[in-house]
């Protein structure tokens, strides 16, 4: 059973929240603004979240911000059509995904399930063993975990898979709307600003220097890649 927290200060957005995602693999938990969240992670194990940004006491970010301290479950925003701005914050904070109101029910359930398939079934057996090295990154597919230097490093699902699309094809330049195809299977409708704070996001977390960095680099005008792998099967 997969714990699913619906966040939004609206309650028939939640009400319809609640239908689109009717399924006897889901069990739906509620809340209503930022606190409320907080509460339900702090005492439930939820393993994807769907947040609105804009509400009242705490708004989605600052409450995505609390939740990225001590958790990389999924995150979803649910943002209005005019909040762009909203978007590429959220996506730079840590969202791994966002559905812009009003949404689709089919467009919902789909993303939901992309983002539980890539937290909760990668690795399940049907993966190779094996470790990938590009100078000091070391990211273990087996135990789905990267570090940098030895020091190990908190990904989300999403900045992960990105990683692993990079580091497995050493040299090979990915555009943005490949990318965005591969990790979030949909049409790359606005993929070259998702992409490109997810690419940002990242060079944080691994560059020592983000402005200069060394192993995530960027083709102008075709794309990003990682250079020089090895590989150690395990």
């Amino acid at each position: 059973m997969y714990h699913i927290l619906l966040c939004d200060d609206e309650r028939d957005i939640v009400n319809a929240l609640k239908i689109y995602l009717h399924d006897e693999n889901y069990v739906l938990h509620e809340a209503f603004n930022g606190k409320e969240a907080l509460e339900v992670i702090s005492s439930t194990m939820i393993h994807l979240v769907l947040l609105d940004v804009m509400m009242p006491e705490m708004d989605g970010i600052e409450t995505m911000v609390k939740i990225r301290e001590k958790s990389n479950v999924p995150i979803i925003l649910l943002t209005a059509r005019s909040e762009d701005a909203d978007k590429i914050l959220g996506l730079t904070v840590g969202a791994d995904d966002y559905i812009t109101k009003p949404f689709h029910p089919a467009e919902v359930a789909a993303r939901v399930k992309s983002q539980l398939r890539r937290y909760l079934q990668l690795g399940a057996g049907t993966l190779p063993e094996e470790v990938i090295r590009i100078g000091g990154i070391e990211l273990d597919d087996r135990q789905k975990r990267v570090s940098v230097d030895g020091e190990e490093v908190s990904l989300t699902p999403t900045e992960y898979d990105i990683l692993k699309l990079l580091m497995e094809n050493q040299g090979q330049v990915f555009s943005p709307k490949e990318i965005y195809k591969r990790i979030w299977k949909d049409l790359p409708y606005g993929s070259e600003n998702t992409v490109a704070v997810h690419i940002r996001h990242l060079r944080e977390k691994l560059e020592i220097d983000p402005a200069e960095p060394r192993y995530i680099k960027v083709v102008w005008g075709q794309g990003y890649k990682c250079e020089k792998r090895e590989r150690f099967m395990r």
